[in-house]
């Protein structure tokens, strides 16, 4: 009987030879390492971000020749920016084959003194985003009959966190519903939809106090933060080839803090 067949670059990455990719927020910590870890793998890698100057230079960083690597300046809160990315890597490439919605923002405000533009902020920006690019993104790949899209979630979305604001904890719940419908949408198309929830980044310690990050890796049960290049590992699975059965999952990546 015979087997299927891949294979993995020297660098020990899943392969993304002749697949083109398109990261949100890519400009910096997960999303960066995310497009270095496609673009190992052999990928073509689009590089989006509000900061065009952040993503310019990790674009620079994978491939100065501009040639398997592109900085595009994206607002995820504006259907017109992923319209114009959708056909920028086409146009760029002929295809978008996968779409890694990284880009998000929390904002830690007490949770009485939230006002509703705040609220709706942080929705537009983690959860709302993630419908516009699915349903721009889904149907080109529907048409090619081949699609990965990976959403980057958060513990937070499943049980609330451990620093987490009211909002930003309900935005990325939401993403995680999103995931589950277009998983379901899309089955049977080529394009399958799958989230990964993380608990602590690294990333994240710039923006707590000695005190706070003392007290997460004192109830995260493998006592530290998770760090980037070990997301991006996960994300790598689930954008390729070999992630095709997983649909409408979401990988649990938060150190033994949440196990269902």
């Amino acid at each position: 009987m015979m087997t299927e067949s891949f294979s993995l670059p020297a660098n020990g990455s899943f392969s993304f030879k002749d697949r083109n990719a398109l990261v949100t927020g890519g400009g910096r910590g997960v999303g960066e390492a995310v497009a270095h870890e496609i673009h190992a793998g052999g990928g073509c890698v689009a590089v989006s971000d509000v900061d065009i100057e952040a993503a310019q230079q990790v674009a620079r960083a994978l491939d100065p020749s501009g040639e398997t690597a592109m900085a595009l300046a994206l607002d995820v809160r504006s259907k017109a920016d992923f319209l114009a990315a959708c056909d920028a890597v086409a146009d760029n490439w002929g295809r978008v084959d996968i779409l890694v919605n990284n880009a998000g923002y929390a904002k830690r405000t007490p949770t009485q003194e939230i006002s509703p533009e705040e609220f709706d902020e942080i929705v537009q920006i983690n959860m709302r985003s993630v419908f516009l690019s699915c349903q721009i993104f889904s149907e080109h790949m529907r048409e090619n009959g081949y699609g990965r899209i990976v959403n980057i979630t958060s513990l937070a979305g499943q049980n609330g966190g451990t620093v987490a604001s009211p909002h930003y904890a309900a935005s990325k719940a939401g993403a995680i519903m999103l995931t589950k419908y277009f998983a379901r949408y899309l089955a049977g198309t080529g394009v399958t939809v799958n989230a990964i929830a993380p608990g602590p980044i690294d990333t994240a310690k710039a923006r707590l106090s000695e005190e706070q990050i003392a007290r997460v890796e004192s109830e995260v049960p493998i006592g530290r933060f998770m760090r980037v290049d070990e997301i991006a590992a996960a994300t790598a699975l689930l954008a390729s080839d070999r992630g095709g059965f997983f649909v409408g999952a979401t990988l649990d990546m938060n150190g033994g803090l949440y196990l269902r």
